[in-house]
This record gives structure tokens, C-alpha cells and sequence, in this order.
């Protein structure tokens, strides 16, 4: 004999299932190449914004427009660093640093 309990719980089960998948269509990133949603190989950054920001000609920019604050309102961009989380910018630039110098030796 089965509980009618045990149907409800399996129905419900079911639509949860059904539910979590619709929300991973809806927050993974789509490309198109694979509209379904789901990463193939996606890796960090995700964004288009974040590509171009971590790209060399994105990091100039940044490099730029840093050096000009620094020149135009010394007191802002000492107080702005104060918010940077320096270990996490240190460890990314150290990364993208031995990176370069590995692909170089190859």
C-alpha cells in the first residue's frame, strides 16, 4: 500500500526539479553558440564589459584614466584606494604577470 503522502511528495518533488531547471536557464549565461543557456566553456569574466576591462587594451584605459585622477585630485583617488581591495588586485596582477612571462618562455 502506498501513503497518499508519498504521491504528493513526489509530484512536489517534481515540480521543484522543474522549477530549479528554469531558473538555470534563466541565470546562466547565453552565447550564440548555444542559446539554451547553458556555459559551454565559459569562464571568467562572463560579461562583455569585464572581457574588454581585463583585456591589455581595457587595462590601459583603466591604467589611464587611474593616472589622471591621481594627477587632477590626488586627495579622491588616495581616498577611492583606500577602498580597492588591494590583496585580491595584487594577487590578479601577479597572475596576469606570470602568465605573460610563461607564454613568453614557450
Amino acid at each position: 500500500m502506498t501513503d497518499p503522502n508519498d504521491n504528493v511528495r513526489e509530484e512536489l518533488l517534481a515540480r521543484l526539479a522543474v522549477s530549479r531547471q528554469e531558473l538555470r536557464q534563466l541565470l546562466e549565461p547565453r552565447s550564440p553558440e548555444n542559446p539554451g543557456g547553458a556555459p559551454a566553456g565559459s569562464g571568467f569574466p562572463r560579461s562583455r564589459t569585464m572581457r574588454m576591462l581585463m583585456s591589455s587594451r581595457g587595462m590601459g584605459t583603466v591604467g589611464a584614466a587611474v593616472a589622471g585622477l591621481l594627477v587632477a585630485r590626488p586627495a579622491l583617488a588616495l581616498r577611492l584606494l583606500r577602498l580597492v581591495p588591494i590583496g585580491a588586485v595584487t594577487r590578479a596582477v601577479m597572475v596576469r604577470t606570470l602568465g605573460a612571462l610563461r607564454s613568453r618562455r614557450h
